[in-house]
């Protein structure tokens, strides 16, 4: 059960780490490149540059991280056994 609940800590780290790399991401190219004149925004396929940064470049930089974080650090486990301890008290 000790090792159950060290693996369900480190995927809740993993898990965060990964959503504040994601937000500071976000929120540095919307608000960087995006606190500019609308005249002077630059495009990249039709999108505002901070638009396409942030959200689409962004999207598919996140979902490329979770996948190998979920490859390397989480772990398919049975909690069968631990639900029927924490049942117990």
């Amino acid at each position: 059960m000790k090792n159950i609940n060290k693996q369900l800590k480190k995927e809740a780290i993993v898990t965060s780490i990964l959503y504040l790399i994601y937000f500071i991401w976000w929120y540095s190219f919307a608000y960087g490149l995006g606190d500019v004149d609308p005249k002077e925004y630059k495009y990249i396929l039709g999108l505002p540059e901070w638009f396409f940064y942030s959200c689409i470049l962004g999207f598919l930089m996140i979902t490329t991280l979770l996948w190998f974080a979920i490859k390397l650090f989480f772990k398919d486990m049975d909690l069968t056994e631990y639900e029927k301890n924490q049942g117990e008290k």
